[in-house]
């Protein structure tokens, strides 16, 4: 695999980590203290939340198998991509297709050393460290990796990372400029957690905000929509994350339908 080279490995075991937090939702070991903390603070609130971590997982490799399997793309960019687990991106793409291209993007170094010791001897796999919030710098770093080429179709996964950008992160900004670099006939997917008008969704992010994690914004539809401005959706559209062609695996039902939200958009 080519890669970039490891950064000095330092976790800070007082701050609770996006990826571990999430990677105890769903019943992972790589996780601390300071993690389970954060988690339950929000489960006090919403006991049910870490089903919105699993469809999440769900949401993503269901647009995985779309853009391999129906849209015929074969370069995929995952940003913010999380610890490994059952059915990663390059797992069930190339279960499709063996030839299909990957890069792993994140700024966790918890992350990034699970991610190299899983690609070692994967050579259409990489990982790359960088951050959405600098998304030129990011996109610089994966073409100088040249696993990827940019100039011909690609997809980028934003599977569960934008709602960790405050507002004064500017995510329209930094989606625009994500867009600004697909070519024609690329894709961009996006879950996100989502305001429904309701209580719980703006309890639950109150929990995220102050309970130990930091970060985690519910965002309207039409805040949603807006991310997806010059492309073309793919149907069904941006609707509820478990209503995108939903399959076998997908909850038919589930207490926290109405907080989690996915869809796909194509660069015409």
């Amino acid at each position: 695999m080519d890669e970039q080279a490891p950064a000095p490995f330092y976790v800070d075991t007082s701050r609770a980590s996006i990826a571990r937090v999430y990677d105890y939702l769903l019943g992972g070991k790589e996780n601390l203290e300071v993690d389970r903390r954060a988690a339950d603070a929000m489960r006090n609130v919403v006991p049910e939340v870490g089903e919105i971590a699993k469809a999440n997982r769900c949401f993503l490799r269901r647009a995985v198998r779309f853009l391999v399997r129906d849209a015929g793309i074969r370069q995929l960019l995952d940003i913010g991509s999380g610890l490994p687990s059952d059915g990663n991106v390059n797992e069930v793409a190339q279960a499709i297709d063996a030839g299909v291209r990957v890069v792993y993007v994140d700024n966790d170094p918890v992350v990034l050393a699970h991610a190299r010791a899983l690609l070692a001897v994967d050579e259409q796999t990489a990982v790359v460290t960088a951050d959405l919030r600098r998304p030129e710098a990011l996109f610089e770093q994966v073409t100088a990796l040249g696993l990827l080429d940019l100039d011909a179709p690609f997809a980028v996964l934003l599977s569960g990372v934008v709602h960790h950008l405050s507002d004064d992160d500017d995510p329209v900004g930094i989606l625009a400029a994500v867009r600004e670099w697909l070519v024609p006939g690329s894709y961009m997917a996006l879950s996100h957690f989502l305001d429904d008008g309701k209580s719980r969704a703006y309890a639950l992010e109150l929990a995220f905000l102050h309970g130990g994690l930091g970060s985690g914004r519910f965002r309207t539809w039409k805040e949603l929509g807006g991310y997806f401005d010059g492309l073309e959706l793919v149907e069904p559209g941006l609707v509820y994350a478990n209503d995108w062609r939903p399959d076998e695996f997908t909850l038919a039902e589930s207490p926290v339908h109405t907080l989690y939200a996915g869809g796909i958009g194509r660069k015409p």
